[in-house]
C-alpha cells in the first residue's frame, strides 16, 4: 500500500460537507537590496494563520450523507496480490517468545483521581478507552468493557477501571465502526440518552440501537455539549463492520476542547501522515494528546492505518501537542510484534527526540494522570 500526501476532502462537496484543511500561510527569506558593500538578508518572517474553527453544529441532528467514503482514503485498501501475500508470509500474533511478556504487561488498576470541574484528567481503562474528565465533564472514548472481541483472543490485560465505580458518564466519542473500537456489548451498559459523538454515516447503527442523542460529524465539524466543544478530525485509517458496509462510514479522532481552552486530542486509530500537521494548524496548544502505538507488524500490511511507535512520536510533534499519553497497545493482541515492544520503542523515540521524560505519559493500564493548567492558560481564561 502506499501512502499518498496529497491533503483531500470529499469529491463532491456538499452543502454539509466543510471545506478541506488550508494550508499554513509561509512568508519565506526576503532578501535586502543590495548595498554598494555588503548584502543582507532579512530574517524568515513566519506566520501561522489557523483556518477558523467551524461554528458548533447542533445535538442529535438528523444528516444525510453520501454511500461511501472511499474518496477520503489516503492510502489504497489491500487488492489481491496483497492478500496473496499476506495468506503466504503474514503473521498476526507474536510467536512464544514474543508472548512471553504479557505477564510484564504494566496494569495497575485504580480509582479516578477526583477532579473539579475545572480540571483535566485521563484514565487508560486499556486498549483505544479512556475516561477522560474536562470541562465538569465525563467522557468515554472508543469505549470497550469486553473481555473479547470479535476475531481475537481475550484481553491480555484486565479492564484499568471496573465498569461499576465509574461516574455518570455525560459523552461517548467514536473514532470509527471497527470492532475493537465500536463495541455493542459494552454500548448497552449505557443509559439511551447519552449523548454520543460519532462519524458521518454512523448515527444509524446508535439509532437503532434506540440513543437519542447522537451527532455525527464530518471532519473539520464540531458539536458542543456544556461548555466542552468536540471537533472530529481526520485520520488515516478506513472503516468496515460486515462484508459489504467498507468504507460506509467515516473515520477520524476528536480534539476536546474545555471551557478554559485546555485541549486533549484523541487520535482514534491512524497511520502516519499529513493530517496530523493539519490537525495541529487548526487546534494549537494541545495540552495532551492520546496517540497509538501498537499493532503495527507486520509493517508492510499495517503501516498505511496504524503507527509505529516512532510515527507516534513524530505525530505528537506534528499536531504540536506538549504531552503524549500512549495507547492501543497491551491489550488485545492484534498483530505480531512482541507484547512489551510497542513500550519500550515509544520511550527510546521520545529519548531520542529529546523531548522532556514527563510529559511522556506511558501510563499502565488503569493509570491516571491530572493535566496541571499552565499559568499562562490560567491568566488568559
Amino acid at each position: 500500500m502506499t501512502q499518498q500526501t496529497q491533503e483531500q476532502g470529499s469529491a463532491t462537496p456538499t452543502a454539509d460537507t466543510p471545506p478541506a484543511d488550508t494550508p499554513t500561510t509561509v512568508t519565506t527569506t526576503a532578501t535586502a537590496p543590495a548595498a554598494t558593500t555588503t548584502t543582507a538578508t532579512t530574517p524568515a518572517v513566519v506566520t501561522t494563520a489557523a483556518p477558523p474553527l467551524a461554528e458548533p453544529r447542533p445535538l442529535g441532528e438528523l444528516r444525510f450523507w453520501p454511500r461511501t467514503f472511499h474518496d477520503r482514503l489516503t492510502a489504497p485498501l489491500p487488492g489481491l496480490k496483497a492478500m496473496a501475500r499476506f495468506a503466504r508470509e503474514g503473521s498476526v500474533r507474536p510467536g512464544r517468545q514474543g508472548l512471553a511478556d504479557i505477564a510484564r504487561l504494566p496494569c495497575e488498576p485504580a480509582p479516578l483521581p477526583p477532579v473539579d470541574a475545572g480540571t483535566v484528567a485521563v484514565t487508560w481503562a486499556g486498549h483505544a478507552s479512556w475516561v477522560v474528565r474536562i470541562g465538569g465533564l465525563t467522557v468515554l472514548t472508543d469505549p470497550v468493557w469486553s473481555r473479547r472481541i470479535l476475531g481475537t483472543p481475550a484481553r491480555v490485560t484486565p479492564v484499568g477501571v471496573p465498569w461499576e465505580t465509574l461516574p455518570r458518564i455525560d459523552a461517548v466519542v467514536i473514532s470509527h465502526n471497527h470492532y475493537d473500537h465500536l463495541d455493542a456489548p459494552t454500548l448497552r451498559r449505557l443509559p439511551r440518552a447519552t449523548p454520543v459523538f460519532v462519524p458521518a454515516g454512523l448515527g444509524g447503527w446508535f439509532r437503532r440501537r434506540r440513543f437519542t442523542t447522537v451527532t455525527e460529524l464530518d471532519w473539520w465539524e464540531a458539536a458542543e455539549l456544556s461548555g466542552v466543544r468536540f471537533d472530529f478530525v481526520p485520520a488515516h485509517h478506513w472503516s468496515k463492520r460486515t462484508l459489504t458496509d467498507t468504507c460506509h462510514s467515516l473515520w477520524g479522532g476528536w480534539v476536546l476542547t474545555g471551557p478554559d481552552g485546555q485541549r486533549v486530542y484523541f487520535a482514534g486509530d491512524t497511520g502516519y501522515g499529513h493530517w496530523f500537521a493539519g490537525i495541529g494548524r487548526r487546534y494549537p496548544g494541545i495540552d495532551l494528546a492520546l496517540m497509538p502505538i501498537g499493532a503495527y507488524d507486520p509493517r508492510w500490511w499495517l503501516s498505511d492505518v496504524h503507527l509505529d511507535p516512532e510515527e507516534a512520536v513524530r505525530a505528537t510533534q506534528d499536531v504540536g501537542a506538549r504531552r503524549m499519553a500512549p495507547m492501543h497497545w497491551g491489550t488485545f493482541i492484534l498483530s505480531a510484534e512482541p507484547v512489551l515492544e510497542p513500550l519500550t520503542r515509544v520511550r527510546a523515540a521520545w529519548e531520542k527526540a529529546e523531548l522532556a521524560r514527563e510529559n511522556l505519559w506511558d501510563l499502565p493500564v488503569g493509570g491516571s494522570r491530572i493535566l496541571e493548567q499552565s499559568p499562562l492558560r490560567s491568566a488568559v481564561s
